[in-house]
Protein backbone atom coordinates (compact mmCIF):
# COMPACT_ATOMS: atom_id res chain seq x y z
CA UNK A 1 0.00 0.00 0.00
CA UNK A 2 2.96 2.43 0.79
CA UNK A 3 5.50 0.69 -1.75
CA UNK A 4 5.73 4.37 -3.35
CA UNK A 5 6.35 6.49 -0.27
CA UNK A 6 9.87 6.20 0.96
CA UNK A 7 9.78 6.12 5.09
CA UNK A 8 11.63 9.90 4.77
CA UNK A 9 8.49 11.15 3.00
CA UNK A 10 6.23 9.16 5.72
CA UNK A 11 8.10 10.52 8.84
CA UNK A 12 8.09 14.32 6.90
CA UNK A 13 3.98 13.46 5.93
CA UNK A 14 3.87 12.47 9.77
CA UNK A 15 5.14 15.60 11.41
CA UNK A 16 3.39 18.15 9.40
CA UNK A 17 -0.09 16.30 10.46
CA UNK A 18 1.13 16.47 13.92
CA UNK A 19 2.11 19.96 13.65
CA UNK A 20 -0.71 21.11 11.54
CA UNK A 21 -3.61 18.82 12.88
CA UNK A 22 -1.92 19.06 16.31
CA UNK A 23 -1.50 15.58 19.16
CA UNK A 24 -5.29 16.14 20.36
CA UNK A 25 -7.51 15.90 16.83
CA UNK A 26 -5.22 13.95 15.28
CA UNK A 27 -6.75 10.14 15.79
CA UNK A 28 -9.94 11.92 14.72
CA UNK A 29 -8.25 12.91 11.69
CA UNK A 30 -7.02 9.34 10.48
CA UNK A 31 -10.01 7.89 11.92
CA UNK A 32 -12.22 9.95 9.38
CA UNK A 33 -9.45 9.84 6.61
CA UNK A 34 -9.78 6.09 6.85
CA UNK A 35 -13.33 6.43 6.60
CA UNK A 36 -12.53 8.18 3.26
CA UNK A 37 -10.72 5.97 2.00
CA UNK A 38 -12.70 2.96 2.74
CA UNK A 39 -15.75 4.06 1.09
CA UNK A 40 -13.39 5.00 -2.22
CA UNK A 41 -12.43 1.49 -2.38
CA UNK A 42 -15.73 0.43 -2.21
CA UNK A 43 -16.85 2.64 -4.82
CA UNK A 44 -14.18 1.55 -7.22
CA UNK A 45 -14.70 -1.71 -6.18
CA UNK A 46 -18.63 -1.58 -7.17
CA UNK A 47 -17.09 0.04 -10.75
CA UNK A 48 -14.96 -2.27 -11.31
CA UNK A 49 -17.35 -4.91 -11.01
CA UNK A 50 -20.16 -3.38 -12.99
CA UNK A 51 -17.69 -2.92 -15.91
CA UNK A 52 -16.34 -6.64 -15.13
CA UNK A 53 -20.29 -7.30 -15.78
CA UNK A 54 -20.66 -5.63 -18.66
CA UNK A 55 -17.93 -7.05 -20.62
CA UNK A 56 -18.94 -10.43 -19.56
CA UNK A 57 -22.60 -9.51 -20.64
CA UNK A 58 -20.84 -8.70 -24.29
CA UNK A 59 -18.88 -11.58 -24.81
CA UNK A 60 -21.83 -13.80 -24.35
CA UNK A 61 -23.86 -12.16 -26.69
CA UNK A 62 -21.09 -12.26 -29.37
CA UNK A 63 -21.07 -16.36 -28.06
CA UNK A 64 -24.26 -16.92 -28.41
CA UNK A 65 -24.44 -14.76 -31.63
CA UNK A 66 -21.80 -17.43 -33.15
CA UNK A 67 -23.75 -20.08 -31.81
CA UNK A 68 -26.96 -19.05 -33.73
CA UNK A 69 -25.05 -18.76 -37.09
CA UNK A 70 -23.52 -22.33 -36.82
CA UNK A 71 -26.74 -24.24 -35.14
CA UNK A 72 -28.09 -22.25 -38.74
CA UNK A 73 -25.47 -23.72 -40.67
CA UNK A 74 -26.17 -27.36 -38.60
CA UNK A 75 -29.89 -27.09 -39.81
CA UNK A 76 -29.55 -25.94 -43.44
CA UNK A 77 -27.28 -28.54 -44.11
CA UNK A 78 -29.41 -31.07 -42.29
CA UNK A 79 -33.09 -30.36 -42.30
CA UNK A 80 -35.30 -31.66 -39.97
CA UNK A 81 -37.15 -34.80 -40.82
CA UNK A 82 -34.48 -36.03 -43.27
CA UNK A 83 -32.37 -39.13 -41.79
CA UNK A 84 -29.70 -39.69 -42.91
CA UNK A 85 -27.67 -42.74 -41.29
CA UNK A 86 -24.60 -42.39 -39.68
CA UNK A 87 -21.83 -43.72 -41.21
CA UNK A 88 -20.80 -47.26 -39.89
CA UNK A 89 -24.46 -47.04 -38.09
CA UNK A 90 -26.79 -50.63 -38.26
CA UNK A 91 -29.57 -50.60 -40.98
CA UNK A 92 -31.22 -53.28 -39.29
CA UNK A 93 -32.28 -54.14 -35.17
CA UNK A 94 -29.83 -55.72 -33.29
CA UNK A 95 -30.40 -59.11 -32.02
CA UNK A 96 -31.23 -59.35 -28.39
CA UNK A 97 -28.12 -59.51 -25.84
CA UNK A 98 -26.41 -62.64 -25.35
CA UNK A 99 -26.95 -62.59 -21.43
CA UNK A 100 -30.43 -61.86 -21.44
CA UNK A 101 -33.06 -63.87 -19.54
CA UNK A 102 -35.16 -66.24 -20.42
CA UNK A 103 -39.41 -64.85 -19.89
CA UNK A 104 -39.58 -67.73 -17.46
CA UNK A 105 -36.15 -68.50 -15.14
CA UNK A 106 -36.03 -71.94 -13.73
CA UNK A 107 -36.65 -72.09 -9.87
CA UNK A 108 -33.37 -71.96 -7.59
CA UNK A 109 -32.73 -75.39 -6.38
CA UNK A 110 -33.07 -75.54 -2.35
CA UNK A 111 -29.98 -74.86 -0.43
CA UNK A 112 -28.38 -77.93 0.66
Amino acid sequence: MFLDIAPSEFLLTAIVAVVVIGPKDLPRALRTAGKWMGKMRRMSNHLRSGFETMIREAELQEMEEEWRKRNEAIMAAHPPGSVEALPGAPTEPLPPAADARPAEAAPLPPPP
